[in-house]
């Protein structure tokens, strides 16, 4: 069985705040080590499980967070930026489960660090569900028919999964207090954890159906002001649908996906708010 492994930061045990995942920071390096350490669990828990190959994708910022001499030598690792698919990038068809560690509540919602993308995003929509970018992230698995059977977090982020994708295994490694505050574990408790639940999310598999998306998605992006929204629109096919709001008709959900990334990173060229 292969298997896949997006892995961000701000679900990760122990990070609290910006300094554990910004490298211009204090306390990154202690970040990139806990990181590192969560994902091995994972990974010896999968290869545990039966899979016969894991490839993990760095999921963060400029996605060179994990540390290669250290991470389990049988993974495969996809790392540095930019990516064509950003945080699922080298996901297709050929793989038979997907897991997010590392994950965050969408923008606007309680949770440790919780946003969507950028920080320049109110809310993803596709159709009308809003979504983050688990939900994104989730989506393209959908197309390509891959279910995703794991997601490690935060207490928030578990239940964005739980709504969002029918039977699937979480691991809550914090419990969140405020944006930037949490409830933590002992590294110990959390290997347990982690480990657990990866075991089962394998065991229950079969119970998990891939997110399947809409045929001809429509995406809306709704910014945190005009100015971002007006860069966003630059984009050919893509129309100000109410002041802070963009609006893409996609083909697919890999067009839509790929127009997100080419519209958050042109609304983050605004110089001011």
């Amino acid at each position: 069985m292969k298997f896949y492994l997006s892995v961000d930061m701000e679900g990760i045990s122990g990070l609290v705040d910006d300094s554990f995942i910004d490298s211009s920071k204090r306390h990154y390096e202690r970040g990139q080590e806990i990181m590192t350490k969560e994902a091995n669990h994972v990974i010896e828990a999968a290869f545990g499980s039966g899979c016969s190959a894991i490839t993990v994708n760095d999921s963060h910022s400029k996605m060179n967070n994990l540390l290669f001499e250290k991470l389990h030598p049988e993974a495969r690792l996809i790392s540095g930026d930019v990516k064509p698919y950003s945080m699922v990038q080298g996901l297709d068809s050929t793989y038979e489960g997907m897991g997010m560690i590392g994950y965050h509540a969408r923008a606007g919602t309680p949770g440790a660090m919780s946003h969507s993308m950028f920080h320049n995003v109110r809310n993803f929509y596709i159709n009308e569900l809003v979504v983050g970018e688990l939900g994104m992230n989730a989506y393209v698995a959908g197309y390509l028919g891959v279910p995703v059977l794991f997601v490690a977090g935060d207490d928030r982020a578990a239940l964005e999964a739980e709504q969002l994708i029918p039977n699937i295994t979480t691991a809550v490694v914090k419990e969140s207090i405020s944006r930037s505050s949490a409830l933590l574990l002992s590294p110990h408790k959390t290997e347990r954890i982690l480990r657990e639940q990866t075991e089962k999310a394998f065991i229950n598999r079969h119970n998990v159906e891939p997110l399947v998306p809409p045929r001809e998605p429509v995406l809306r992006i709704e910014f945190t002001n005009y100015g971002q929204a007006e860069w966003a629109s630059l984009m050919p096919g893509v129309e100000i649908e109410a002041e802070t709001t963009v609006k893409y008709q996609a083909k697919n959900m890999l067009e839509a996906y790929r127009a997100m990334l080419v519209m958050t990173e042109l609304a983050s060229r605004t110089t001011f708010s």
